[in-house]
């Protein structure tokens, strides 16, 4: 989505861009869509080998000014394989935290991967999508002037506050997203046991699937939880967004982002946040202001700031509307705007 709200834009700057990235089952191998060419090769598992060599195929063949790569986890290592000048856009790199996503081989391969950054990547130019991810890519060796900043958009045609949709009248803690190890949501279930020793009538929602989802509902037996909570699996995003215009809280127990924009999606739908002091959400969440940073893993902190905002409708309307100012803020307009900046620096 990052990538297609900024190359969408720039097509219709005048901008030729044309897009490589790996297949899917059903997918064709060359399509458009918004403007944009798109060239299909490998697998997600073999995405890394198959693609720098079809780029470069194609850059034999065809002019082009500048080379995007997105460094998402696992790079392509593209300045080995083109001559042309590379911008590298990194929403976040897993580091260390990809141990508690994977096997230790696999783990261990992609943080092999990830060492090598800094020495290919030497030259090229950096565009980070929160402070959080340019502080990663300093500790890991780059140049902080070879690395810009440039914020995460939002789309305020979907996320927003819904005329006559009234919030739950239980209080409605929601969590939404990829349901994956890392995210931690284990611990946003523990911290609701805590909140519902408060308030009973308490109620948790976890939109969204992912390989963790069994897992979770078999803790939830184990937790006691019963009906107080719901797994609704993925939604549509018209009925997340009502989800989100209902509830009255989003808590994120993430170990690592790179911005957090499942946070701004809920506050644009006036929804203030809890989230782990993390890279990317201590990026994403205006600490006191949109929403509480606490301590990674800890569900008693969770619980404490969770309750102070969910009996205190004073702080949570203020908290509300705060929320949506900031999210209002962001724009993929300014975004694009700033990353078309430095793309004409880059081939000028």
């Amino acid at each position: 989505m990052h990538l297609h709200e900024i190359l969408s834009r720039m097509v219709k700057r005048g901008h030729e861009v044309v897009l490589f990235s790996a297949n899917f089952p059903g997918g064709d191998e060359e399509d458009s869509y918004d403007g944009i060419k798109v060239f299909r090769k490998g697998s997600w598992y073999n995405a890394n080998y198959i693609l720098p060599i079809a780029v470069r195929s194609y850059l034999k063949r065809n002019d082009c000014d500048l080379v995007i790569e997105d460094i998402n986890k696992i790079p392509f290592f593209l300045p080995v394989f083109v001559k042309q000048r590379v911008l590298a856009i990194v929403p976040h790199l897993f580091g260390s935290t990809v141990f508690r996503e994977t096997n230790p081989l696999f783990a261990t391969y992609v943080l092999m991967w990830e060492r090598f950054i800094p020495f290919v990547y030497e030259m090229c130019h950096f565009v980070a999508i929160s402070e959080s991810t340019k502080e990663d890519l300093m500790r890991r060796g780059l140049h902080e002037p070879r690395i810009e900043v440039s914020l995460c958009g939002l789309d305020h045609s979907t996320y927003k506050l819904l005329d006559g949709v009234p919030r739950f009248e239980e209080p409605t803690i929601v969590h939404f997203g990829r349901i994956r190890k890392y995210k931690s949501i284990d611990v946003v279930m523990k911290a609701f046991v805590e909140i519902r020793k408060k308030l009973e009538n308490a109620k948790l929602i976890i939109a969204g699937d992912g390989p963790e989802k069994a897992n979770l509902e078999r803790l939830s037996a184990k937790l006691g939880l019963g009906d107080s909570i719901r797994f609704l699996g993925q939604v549509k995003t018209d009925a997340l967004v009502e989800l989100l215009n209902k509830s009255h809280l989003f808590i994120n127990a993430s170990s690592k982002e790179g911005w957090g924009l499942t946070v701004l999606e809920a506050n644009a739908c006036g929804v203030p946040v809890v989230a782990s002091d993390r890279p990317g959400l201590k990026d994403s969440v205006k600490e006191g202001k949109t929403g509480y940073l606490v301590e990674y893993g800890r569900p008693d902190a969770f619980a404490e700031k969770a309750l102070e905002l969910l009996s205190d409708p004073i702080k949570w309307n203020a908290m509300s509307a705060a929320a949506l100012d900031w999210a209002r803020s962001l724009t993929w307009e300014r975004t694009a705007e700033e990353i078309e900046k430095i793309i004409i620096r880059e081939v000028s």
